[in-house]
């Protein structure tokens, strides 16, 4: 079983459509699926976007009137799913944007890593085609995390299009107990999650893909300056927890 784990939040303008391309996908890429979308206290129209397509997917929503952060929708969707699945060895959880900026067609490729024994696929994105603001983080990003957090071998520390092995999670979330997995804010619950989950993981692969930023009706969220401050405060604390682990 894939479960692909959608955070949404305001997101009536793209959301629709996304689930439909997803649904074209695994019509062509025939495998067994649910997706998982965590509507985040939007105020706009995005529940009732949502509500036709129980009637054409294997669709679960989460989330109520409350905007409770990303961070938090990733441990809501991820504990979800690790309690749903009956093969957590056989099993994966994709993560993806809901704005368009991770193209479900895109999917196959990491499911094939994974089916070729990758626990941990993550999807590295071209800077080029990002908008100014991703650009942006994304040059100051390496020079932020070097000194604190890395996963070996993946440039892209940041991206939200992943694969994760069930069974990893499963492990990320008995070391966590009661406490959340992730909590930083914004890009840096990626940057959390991907680090926390790689040191249960046996095998981790990177893939290229190009990211779509063109689609998305509204501008990006991404705030530079505020958001390399966050992403150093979160490098530093999982640097912190490791040595406090060692």
């Amino acid at each position: 079983m894939l479960y692909v784990c959608i955070p949404a939040y305001n997101e009536a303008p793209t959301i629709g459509l996304l689930l439909w391309r997803l649904r074209k996908v695994f019509q062509q890429y025939s495998r067994e699926h649910e997706v998982v979308v965590f509507n985040d206290g939007s105020t706009d129209d995005t529940a009732e976007v949502l509500k036709p397509y129980h009637d054409v997917l294997p669709l679960t929503v989460m989330g109520g009137r409350e905007h409770v952060g990303y961070a938090a929708a990733l441990d809501a969707m991820t504990r979800t799913v690790s309690r749903r699945t009956r093969y957590p060895r056989r099993d994966a959880m994709i993560t993806m944007q809901a704005d368009f900026t991770d193209p479900p067609e895109h999917l196959p490729e990491l499911i094939k890593r994974f089916e070729g024994g990758a626990d941990i696929v993550v999807a590295e994105r071209s800077a080029a085609a990002m908008p100014t603001p991703a650009r942006r983080l994304r040059r100051v990003a390496p020079w932020i995390l070097r000194p604190f957090s890395g996963v070996p071998g993946v440039s892209d520390p940041l991206g939200s299009l992943r694969l994760y092995r069930i069974a990893v999670m499963r492990d990320l979330i008995d070391q966590a107990g009661d406490r959340p997995i992730v909590s930083a804010p914004g890009w840096g619950a990626n940057l959390e999650l991907l680090v926390r989950a790689s040191k249960f993981a046996r095998r981790i692969e990177t893939v290229t893909l190009d990211g779509r930023y063109d689609l998305r009706p509204r501008e990006s969220r991404v705030r530079p300056w505020n958001d390399a401050l966050a992403l150093f405060r979160t490098a530093r604390t999982l640097r912190a927890g490791s040595q406090t682990a060692g």
